[in-house]
């Protein structure tokens, strides 16, 4: 997956396109992730005991990683994610834009 935590990302499709957000948590084998602020769903919650109220709990429910562009660092603007190799063999996502690492 070429989107990791703590990644700018800007929404390109659904109700919150064109907002910008960081990834809180990747889930690579569902491929979708969670932005801070985006997605906002709310759940309700039963109260267990009686006398008590119940909750409405807020939450960000996770998202497809197809319908987010990361935000390129040096640019700024929204891209697709390229791989290079450094000298000693190790692997950095770059820029398709500007050619840039984004590491």
């Amino acid at each position: 997956m070429k989107i990791k935590k703590n990644d700018t990302v800007k929404i390109l499709k659904g109700k919150d396109k064109g907002k910008t957000g960081k990834v809180t948590q990747v889930f690579p084998n569902e491929e979708k992730i969670v932005i801070d602020g985006i997605n906002k769903r709310y759940k309700n919650l039963k109260s267990r005991r009686q006398g008590e109220k119940g909750q409405r709990i807020e939450f960000f429910a996770p998202m497809s990683y197809s319908n987010v562009a990361i935000i390129c660092k040096k640019c700024g603007r929204p891209t697709r994610v390229g791989y290079k190799f450094s000298e000693n063999k190790e692997k950095y996502r770059i820029c398709r834009k500007c050619k840039e690492s984004i590491d």
